[in-house]
């Protein structure tokens, strides 16, 4: 697409009338002015080509650092690069077209979004160890061949394709971080981001040791608005004590900055699996069929176990350290 304008520009020496020719080239905006003397060429960038470039200020870590930018004037045009191939930017094509039978995965926001407020998630970062991984996916298996709607968290994958495979099952299923909240996922304004953070670490850098966490047994549980269905893995024994304190210290930092406080009886625990909707009845049902049909075991035993090593503060798509435990 071309335009043409008439301009006028101040050159060394000499007062000067143009006609600059006007090309638009992938997204840039390049005035070519030719005149008598050399070419003189300027190119103008958009706002979201400058944005690409020194980054919105939302960084995900604490050390990165806004790339440098440098525009090169161009005289002539150039060949556009053809787009990267989808399977390069999903992490998940290693399962194969095949699998991705993706349903109705529709995600229901808890609140509305609001320009100028970031997402607070506080929790203890956890890893399934691989000793543990084998009866776990055992246990899933048998659970999914009676609830085949279940998907796996955050992935948004069906478990029921990762069943198909037990190394894909513990790989993706199981070899992510989870997380036991230690406070209510709330949005937070800008201006209160500092003030939460640097809070968070005066009162939780300190006071902590390290401490055993024992997931002791399968729980189902549904978020507020009924919209979701968690199988998860329950703390009811080692750990819960510091787990309970914790929270309460998070819960005073939450009401100085009027925050919803987390829920009364706090029960900590790590969701392995999702489903659309509340099929808590359902799914509660085959976890204790499941469960019974288990090999018996000791009440004590826990289904796995592992150290408390800090707490992770994710603000939008930030993640800071409250506090770490070394080895």
């Amino acid at each position: 697409m071309f335009f043409f304008y008439r301009v006028e520009l101040n050159l060394p020496g000499k007062y000067v009338n143009v006609s600059p020719f006007v090309t638009l080239v992938s997204c840039d905006i390049n005035f070519r002015f030719h005149t008598q003397r050399p070419c003189y060429t300027v190119s103008i960038k958009p706002m979201e080509a400058l944005k690409a470039c020194y980054g919105d200020g939302s960084s995900d870590s604490d050390s990165e650092a806004a790339p440098s930018c440098t525009t090169k004037a161009r005289s002539e045009e150039f060949t556009l690069l053809p787009p990267p191939p989808i399977s390069l930017l999903d992490p998940l094509s290693l399962l194969g077209s095949q699998d991705l039978e993706i349903g109705q995965t529709t995600r229901v926001r808890s609140f509305p979004h609001v320009d100028g407020n970031y997402v607070l998630h506080v929790y203890i970062p956890i890893h399934i160890s691989s000793s543990s991984k084998k009866e776990i996916a055992t246990f899933l298996k048998k659970v999914t061949s009676q609830e085949p709607n279940l998907h796996v968290v955050d992935v948004d994958l069906p478990l029921k394709v990762l069943c198909k495979s037990d190394e894909k099952l513990e790989q993706v299923a199981l070899g992510r971080e989870f997380h036991i909240s230690l406070g209510r996922t709330v949005p937070i304004g800008v201006h209160q981001i500092d003030s939460v953070v640097s809070m968070l670490r005066q009162k939780l850098q300190t006071r902590h040791h390290s401490y055993w966490i024992d997931f002791n047994q399968w729980e189902v549980f549904v978020n507020d608005d009924h919209t979701r269905t968690f199988l998860s893995l329950e703390v009811v024994q080692g750990g819960l004590v510091e787990i309970t304190k914790q929270i309460e210290l998070i819960n005073a930092i939450y009401k100085l900055h009027s925050l919803p406080e987390f829920y009364k009886d706090p029960r900590p625990h790590i969701s392995l699996a999702w489903a659309l909707g509340d099929i808590s009845h359902s799914l509660k049902n085959t976890v204790n069929e499941v469960s019974k049909n288990c090999v018996a075991k000791s009440p004590n035993k826990s289904i796995f176990s592992c150290k408390f090593k800090g707490i992770e503060c994710k603000i939008g798509k930030k993640i800071y350290t409250v506090c770490k435990i070394s080895d």
